[in-house]
């Protein structure tokens, strides 16, 4: 059987999370480069990206609250005042996906110039949740691009909820659920930091390893993230991998930076870099 790796392209790393809207595209075609790189030199490699919305997803979200769902009714309301509730929050929706959307773009227009075969799946079309979970996800189309040797691209995004209305799943919940559906042998993040630090954001402190067994030490400086980031920033992130290494206890996970310069390349071909999360 080839290996199976899931690759997270944080949006702190293909985008500038301090400014609004703002792609990093000089980073995008190098990673994409070291993509197309890696899958020659491994041609045994099966391999899944993911990507994060960064400041293009994220703003937005944060505006209208989009992850949290439709917000309650309080009452008495009129029927014309929840109208016009519901009205801003389907709005906001349609502009979170729109810009989500916006940024798979241009990771896909540089893939492309690197010569990946690649295809974009989005989950707004694919996934149901349910109060913020994955309930439903048609997942063949990633398997039959997979075994077609094309490299099936997911990100963050808004879905329809049928608890919520509405919610947004970060690329880290759409990868738990497609590791119980797929069993990948390793997932890999890379964000922006060298690697989970124990004092963030001093970052005197990396971690090399976290194990659930080692978390409750360090958990209170692991931290969330600087700039917006509606799906909890780097404790949520490690909290969710640290359930799926749980789950699966041959499998590894990497956080680590994907702006050193070829270690998108060096991750995705084995090499231990950052901190692993493992059981």
């Amino acid at each position: 059987m080839k290996e199976l790796v899931f690759l997270k392209l944080g949006g702190s790393v293909i985008t500038d999370k301090t400014q609004p809207y703002t792609p990093r595209l000089d980073v995008m075609d190098d990673i994409a480069f070291q993509i197309n790189m890696a899958l020659q030199t491994h041609p045994d490699l099966r391999l899944v990206l993911g990507h994060g919305a960064g400041s293009f997803g994220h703003v937005p979200a944060s505006e209208y609250r989009t992850r949290d769902g439709l917000p309650p009714r309080p009452t008495p309301l009129t029927h014309r005042e929840r109208d016009d509730t519901e009205e801003n929050y389907w709005k906001g929706y349609a502009e979170v996906w729109y810009q989500a959307s916006s940024l798979n773009r241009h990771v896909m227009n540089a893939l492309h110039k690197a010569a990946v075969s690649a295809i974009a799946l989005p989950p707004s079309s694919s996934v149901i949740a349910s109060d913020g979970k994955v309930a439903i996800w048609e997942t063949t189309p990633i398997r039959m691009a997979l075994a077609a040797g094309i490299l099936p691209v997911i990100f963050g995004d808004v879905v329809f909820d049928e608890v919520r209305g509405g919610t947004i799943l970060s690329t880290e919940d759409l990868f738990g659920y497609l590791a119980r559906a797929l069993a990948p042998d390793r997932i890999l993040l890379a964000g922006i930091e060298a690697a989970v630090w124990e004092d963030f954001p001093a970052r005197a402190k990396k971690i090399d390893r976290i194990t659930p067994q080692s978390f409750h030490a360090v958990r209170e400086g692991v931290g969330k993230s600087i700039a917006a980031d509606v799906t909890g920033g780097m404790e949520s992130k490690v909290k969710q991998m640290l359930e799926l290494a749980q789950e699966f206890p041959g499998m590894t996970i990497q956080i680590f930076s994907g702006e050193e310069p070829g270690n998108v390349a060096r991750a995705v071909s084995g090499e231990t870099l950052g901190t692993l999360i493992s059981t």
